[in-house]
């Protein structure tokens, strides 16, 4: 059991993400005829058929605004996955989207939104996967500073999800 929780997109912004996006567009709801799309509303893969959309999404500028944190430059925003109507979420008993020998960065945030910097992360065999990326968000909270901390692809620089301090 990981020690650590990701946090999906909470249902209220998917709500807004589905009338327009971080970036003001509309979503474009496609059938996923492959499969396997990292889906940010219940943090698993989705499955051949299945209705989504890729709406842009800025997870630090929403935080920012619960917050009062000003993240300047580092407000970015980015491409994610997202079911086209309401699902049930998450069922996590571990971390989403590891398998073994895949590459993950753990990025580290401070309070006023600015980052401190970050560790690269290969996923190690199935038995100690979840062990390893709750050993390095361990690491990164170490820190004092650290609010919060973004998992993100390293193939394509994606947000995966948020932890925040446990």
């Amino acid at each position: 059991m990981t020690t650590y929780i990701a946090r999906p997109v909470l249902p209220t912004v998917l709500k807004e993400l589905r009338s327009a996006d971080d970036s003001g567009r509309e979503m474009v709801p496609v059938t996923d005829e492959e499969g396997g799309a990292p889906l940010r509303c219940c943090l698993r893969r989705s499955e051949r058929g299945e209705r989504i959309a890729l709406v842009s999404y800025a997870p630090l500028r929403r935080w920012a605004a619960q917050t009062g944190a000003d993240p300047g430059a580092y407000d970015e925003q980015g491409p994610v996955f997202v079911h086209t109507e309401e699902c049930a979420g998450p069922d996590l008993a571990d971390h989403p989207f590891v398998r073994p020998g895949v590459l993950r960065v753990v990025r580290r945030y401070s309070a006023d939104g600015h980052i401190l910097g970050g560790r690269l992360l290969e996923i190690p065999g199935a038995e100690t996967a979840s062990e390893a990326l709750d050993a390095a968000l361990a690491e990164a909270f170490a820190d004092p500073e650290v609010a919060l901390v973004h998992v993100r692809a390293v193939e394509y620089g994606c947000f995966l999800y948020e932890v925040r301090r446990p």
